[in-house]
């Protein structure tokens, strides 16, 4: 995949997938109303833009407090309509953050999944529609060997037409009335190939993709793919080195009738996101 190629749709951080949705009846008006949808294949813009070998695309994670349980529900877990990640079990995957991104992993497997998992989630969030947040997040979950060719391919991917095919702004943001929607969940990890200084992590996900809003051309949908993730341990940290992913494992989606337009907005806008953890 290299960042050139053309997609229609949303679909997360990458692959290819099919989805069969049930639409609610009725309100015909509502682009997530009216008939069922005929099952489709979509291709992400995600993987347009993020998947050529060294990268993905990215949601922004919640701040998490240090490597002291009593910290793990963060600063605004007492604040009312704040929301704040969830306390991890085990041993304490993350010991600081570099901005909002989870750094300072156990150099162990279980460090390498837990750092594989929440650079997953980060590369495939709408943060990564932002220049300057993109960046910065380029910069804080890649090895510096890699970060300035990696920032020179993501710049030349994100271009004003790519945005337009998204029915984004230049800019990368929504239109007036619509929410971006990019969300990667994490369903498990893996090592495939550890060693003192390396690992090879495989995180199977789903992610949720689209413009959420009243007469929106690109509905919010889901697509499941596992991404393949080279880290190096570096500058005390494991980063990543290179990745790549494939499509599925897929389920057989269920009979669950499709919500309108304004219950998915408010859901994007009322559930936060998690700090992962093996």
């Amino acid at each position: 995949m290299s960042p050139g190629d053309e997609h229609d749709s949303f679909g997360g951080v990458g692959g290819s997938g099919q989805t069969r949705t049930r639409l609610p009846e009725g309100n015909s008006g509502d682009v997530y109303g009216g008939a069922r949808r005929p099952v489709r294949s979509s291709r992400s813009l995600i993987t347009v833009v993020g998947v050529v070998v060294l990268l993905v695309a990215a949601i922004a994670f919640a701040n998490r407090g240090g490597g002291d349980p009593a910290d793990a529900a963060g600063p605004n877990s007492d604040t009312p309509g704040k929301t704040a990640p969830t306390a991890a079990t085990g041993v304490p995957p993350v010991t600081g953050k570099n901005g909002r991104i989870p750094t300072g992993y156990a150099h162990d497997e279980q460090g390498a999944q837990s750092a594989a998992t929440n650079y997953a989630v980060a590369l495939g969030s709408v943060e990564m529609f932002n220049a300057d947040r993109r960046r910065e997040i380029v910069r804080a979950v890649h090895a510096p060997a890699v970060v300035e060719d990696l920032l020179k391919k993501f710049d030349a991917s994100y271009t004003a037409e790519l945005m337009a095919s998204a029915g984004l702004n230049e800019d990368g943001t929504a239109p007036s009335g619509m929410i971006l929607v990019a969300r990667t969940i994490p369903i498990g990890a893996k090592v495939r190939d550890y060693t003192d200084n390396s690992a090879t992590v495989e995180v199977w996900c789903t992610s949720l993709g689209g413009l959420a809003g009243t007469g929106s051309t690109k509905p919010v949908t889901s697509t499941w793919f596992t991404i393949t993730e080279k880290l190096t341990w570096v500058e005390d940290d494991w980063r990543l080195e290179s990745l790549d992913q494939r499509e599925g494992p897929t389920p057989v989606n269920g009979d669950n009738r499709a919500s309108m337009s304004e219950e998915i907005a408010g859901a994007v806008e009322g559930y936060g996101g998690f700090t992962y953890a093996r």
